[in-house]
Formats: C-alpha cells, structure tokens, sequence
C-alpha cells in the first residue's frame, strides 16, 4: 500500500472489473438458508444493500497480498503504539525523570491523537486517489521520525519527534491500511480486516521483547535505531503489497456531519471513543501500574508482550466470528467480555503477580477483538467507496477521547490508587456497551431481534 497510475488498470484484471448486481438483505436471522448458500457461492458478491454497486474479489492472490501489505504496515504502526507503555516509563526513568506521568503522557497521547484525528483529512484523500503515495510519504516520514527519536533528550524533542511527525505519518499508513481493505473484501471483510490487524498484536509482541533486550545492552539511541530498521524493513513489504481498486471518488469533502444524522453512526461512534480511551489509556500505563504495585521492570515489559499475544487471538477470533454471526453481535460479546475481565480480575490484582499475568491475556483477547471490529461496525453503515470519509470522520471523535486518556490516567493512578483507576476505566468500558447496544438497536430500525445478524 511501477505503474503509471495510482489504481490498478481493469483491462489488465478483467476478473476484477466493477459490476452492478442486485442488493442482498442487510439483516438475515441466523437459520436463513440464502446466508449458507452465499458462503459456499463460488463468485464473491456483497451481501449489504449499501453496497449494491460492485462486486468484490473477497479473495485471490492479489486481494491477500494487499492484505499482506496492511498487516506490515500496521505491525510497525499500531504495532509499535501498542508498546508506548515502555516509553512512558523508560522516559519517566531516564531523560525526563523530573516530569510527572501526567505530563509525559501527553507526548504518547499526542502521537495517537494525530494518529486517529487526522484520518479525517486522509480518508477523503485515500478515496479520491488510493493508497500508493499516501503509504510511501507516510513510510519516509515515519522512519525518519523513528531516527530522529533515538536522538531525543528533552521534552520538547520527544514531542515533535514521536508525538508530533510520527504521529501524522502513522496516520497515513494506518488509514490507508484499514481502508484499502474495502476494495477487495465485502462478506469477508471481518475475517480480512481481523488479519490485517493482528499485525498490531504481532508489533505488540515483538517490540517489548527487542526493547527488552536491546535496553540492557545498548543505549536508547542504538535501541530505537534497531527499532527504526525493523520498522523500514516492514515499510519496503507494504509499498510493495498495498494497492487500491475502485475508481476515484471525488465528491464528499473532507468531514461531513451529515454521517453524524444517522443513528447508528453516532452511536457507534461514541462506543468506539469510550472504548479506545479504555484501551490507550490502559496501554500507556500498564508498566507504570505494574512498577506502582511492586512488579519488576522485567514483568512490565512481559505483561505488555503477554497482553498483545492475546489480542493476536482475539482479532483472529472476532473476524470469523463477526462473518457468521453479524458485527455488531460479535463486537457486543467481546465488549461485556472485556468488561467482566476489568472487574474480575484486573481490579482484584493487588500485589499478586501469578493474577497480574493470568488477566493481561485475557483482558489482551478481548480488547484485540474489539478494537479490530470497530472499523468493519463503522464500515458496514456505509457504501465502500465511502469508507474512507466514514472511517475518518468518526475517528476524529475518537481522536479526542485517546488525546486526554494517558493524561488523566497517570493523574488518577497515583491520586485515587489502582483501585480507583481501574474503576474508572470499567465505568467507561459501561459507557461503551451501552453506546452499541443503542447503534445495534438502531440497525434493527428500533425493533430488537436476539437472532437477527447484524
């Protein structure tokens, strides 16, 4: 995510050529035949009637190699946000020791606020002219951030060089990684965008384990510059893999608040932000917690590793679940899943490490599946040449919920305990099943069906 235009040419893949086809039923209950016949249907057609308009590959060489691509370029993306926590508290160690967790935090806070916030401007530009430069100047400038940040030693550094240029670069890759996905699959899109997004899980596991190592034998500035190295290596696979396949769209600007008149957009929408504040904040402050409760810097950078493992699971598990039962099901059993996990066992850790390990993958699982499920929700209320403006304008909502999460963290962590702050995060967690059961509610035009697939 060399040619001579930014799409890929109908007339050299004949097989992927758009056609209009009748609509499919937007809601089947579970013991509808047409669904199992449509599985089994050798040529792959969209099963939404709000996207009527063409076919999709929904497999083929060419369709997983892009998905190839967006898992590279979401392992050294999200993947590497995913282990921000040890930034957070190696900087509060090191370099910036004089500073509070609250103000450390915003640096971290910064990088994903851009991240999600600016796919308001990248999704309308990913519509109109596809992946292929987004992802490149996305790559140069994401790299070169990396290279800039092992050379960090003040505050003011680590905010324009993480929270600041990787933060906009990232948006570039990550946008375009999610979105690309809409091109090639349909009814297959949950299982597809489930593994593109494991690469989150699988940066999640990797860069704990090389920082771990590489901070006992190195310095900072070496260590981040393997980071780098890894990094671009996964770049080079995701420029060469991420193509597009619709045809430019060029209307719509770059936020339209008419999205926002939909009920089941809105809904979902604040599910989403309450849920990735959850999320964020919990990321960030995990090794500050562990460390606050008397773990080992070892069991800090483990129990990030250990988390995102499960959340591999997760992301994998949900995107076949969502395809069979319905997205906004699987996505609301993951959500009371998570919610049962924070006040089950993450509340009751205390000092006890053995429990401390036992709720890192599991709570990993199903926060895994949920945030991999909330971009397939936001697109299933869409036309596909439209989920760009749609994924990036409610991302720009959510933007501001993962801005202030790591800052009011850290500020409740040591003010009310970890009692109090894991309390505050499952109250939230409330707030974000309630939002979507309102949106799956709304989906059903306010007549609730247990086994209706949705």
């Amino acid at each position: 995510m060399a040619r001579d235009s930014l799409t890929i040419s109908f007339q050299d893949h004949p097989t992927f050529e758009l056609q209009p086809i009748k609509s499919q039923p937007h809601i089947t209950p579970f013991n509808d035949t047409s669904f199992t016949n449509l599985e089994t249907s050798q040529t792959a057609q969209t099963d939404s009637h709000s996207r009527a308009d063409y076919t999709f590959p929904e497999g083929g060489t060419r369709a997983w190699l892009v998905i190839a691509g967006s898992f590279a370029t979401i392992t050294g993306s999200f993947g590497l946000l995913s282990s921000v926590g040890l930034f957070q508290s190696y900087w509060q160690a090191h370099q910036l020791s004089s500073y509070t967790s609250r103000d450390i935090g915003w640096i971290s806070a910064c990088n994903v606020f851009l991240n999600l916030f600016l796919g308001v401007q990248i999704g309308p530009l990913f519509d109109r002219y596809g992946p292929r430069w987004l992802v490149f100047s996305g790559s140069v400038v994401y790299v070169g951030s990396l290279l800039a940040l092992a050379q960090c030693s003040k505050y003011w550094h680590f905010m324009l060089a993480w929270g600041i240029c990787a933060g906009v670069s990232s948006a570039f890759l990550t946008t375009s990684a999610l979105a690309v996905v809409a091109h090639w699959f349909e009814r297959k899109r949950g299982f597809a965008s489930g593994i593109a997004f494991v690469g989150s899980s699988v940066g999640g596991i990797v860069f704990p384990l090389v920082l771990k190592t590489a901070f006992g034998r190195w310095s900072w500035a070496w260590s981040i510059r393997l980071i780098a190295l890894l990094v671009g290596a996964l770049m080079v696979v995701a420029n060469l893999c991420v193509r597009g396949r619709l045809p430019p769209r060029n209307n719509g600007g770059a936020v339209d608040l008419r999205c926002f008149m939909d009920a089941r957009f809105s809904w979902a929408t604040v599910g989403v932000a309450c849920f990735e504040f959850v999320l964020f904040g919990a990321l960030g402050l995990l090794p500050t917690y562990a460390l606050g409760q008397g773990f080992s810097s070892a069991t800090a950078f483990n129990v990030i590793a250990i988390l995102n493992a499960g959340s591999a699971l997760g992301r994998s598990f949900s995107g076949y679940l969502s395809d069979r039962y319905g997205r906004f099901n699987t996505m609301l059993l993951t959500l009371t899943l998570t919610l049962v996990v924070t006040f089950g066992l993450w509340l009751p850790v205390g000092h006890h490490v053995v429990l401390f390990y036992f709720f890192a993958p599991v709570f990993g699982f199903g926060s895994g599946s949920i945030i991999s499920m909330a971009p397939v929700c936001i697109g299933q209320l869409c036309k596909a040449d439209e989920y760009g403006q749609f994924y990036g304008t409610s991302y720009s909502l959510v933007a501001f919920a993962t801005l202030v999460c790591i800052p009011i963290g850290g500020e409740l962590l040591p003010t009310f305990g970890p009692e109090g702050f894991v309390c505050f995060f499952g109250g939230i967690l409330v707030m974000s099943l309630v939002s979507f059961v309102i949106a799956r509610w709304a989906c059903l035009e306010y007549k609730w069906k247990w086994n209706a697939k949705i």
